[in-house]
């Protein structure tokens, strides 16, 4: 997280991008899904779904996984903030945003569009790769008034339907580059493919043309290497000529 200053953030959000998910609740230890993956902004805590009774009236946000790291779904964030400018992803046909910047393994390419932030790599024309680089980049630049625009008015945020994705997202996901449409399916849905499926198939014929191809060029390169190993393969045993004996 790169908050310049969480002094000047409200409560929620200070809770929102120092909280740990995932981990499990210690109120429910033996129970079964006990992972803490909602939060609950009016409470600013970290709750499973066996806590949920006494925050059923409250705003809560289901975090989600992609990747290792913790993401929201773009519906439910742009209820809370702008999103503008802020690269998402795609998968199980939802869009999902980065809560906090994740640590980088490569180098940076100066001359690629990167996060204003943290320099990550990003698809053109974001310019954020999670919400809390905006956030710092808005305070940096704007200061406290800045946040001003940043954040929605939300007086209501259910949690969505019992069993839709669990809060959880498979590794099977895309880049949603700018101004393109919903392009993944969801796995295993009524009437779409698989990803893996489509994956697969493509791969597969791939390695087909390559090998047809690199099998006509070998042809056309050596004909007569060709020609005479064919002839060697259809000729007939003959007898063993045995040397003389002396």
């Amino acid at each position: 997280m790169l908050i310049s200053s969480n002094l000047v953030l409200p409560p929620w959000l200070q809770a929102l991008l120092a909280e740990k998910f995932f981990d499990a609740c210690f109120i429910h230890k033996g129970a079964r899904k006990n992972e803490r993956n909602i939060f609950c902004l009016d409470c600013c805590v970290s709750i499973c779904p066996h806590c949920l009774p006494p925050h059923n009236s409250h705003r809560l946000l289901q975090i989600r996984r992609y990747v290792y790291n913790d993401v929201l779904r773009l519906d439910d964030a742009q209820k809370l903030f702008d999103c503008a400018s802020v690269q998402s992803y795609t998968t199980n046909s939802a869009k999902v945003i980065f809560l906090n910047h994740r640590p980088q393994t490569r180098i940076v390419n100066i001359r690629g569009n990167n996060c204003s932030t943290c320099d990550r790599g990003l698809q053109y024309p974001y310019l954020f790769c999670s919400i809390s680089c905006k956030v710092d980049h808005i305070l940096t630049t704007k200061g406290v008034a800045g946040l001003s625009s940043f954040f929605c008015d939300c007086k209501f945020l259910p949690l969505p339907e019992p069993g839709s994705d669990d809060g959880l997202m498979t590794p099977d996901s895309v880049l949603e580059p700018s101004g393109s449409t919903k392009t993944s399916s969801s796995s295993g849905g009524y009437g779409g493919v698989d990803c893996r499926t489509l994956a697969c198939t493509a791969t597969t014929e791939i390695v087909r043309k390559k090998r047809s191809s690199l099998t006509s060029s070998c042809r056309t390169m050596y004909p007569r290497i060709t020609e005479i190993s064919s002839n060697l393969m259809s000729r007939r045993k003959k007898a063993p000529s045995r040397a003389p004996l002396y």
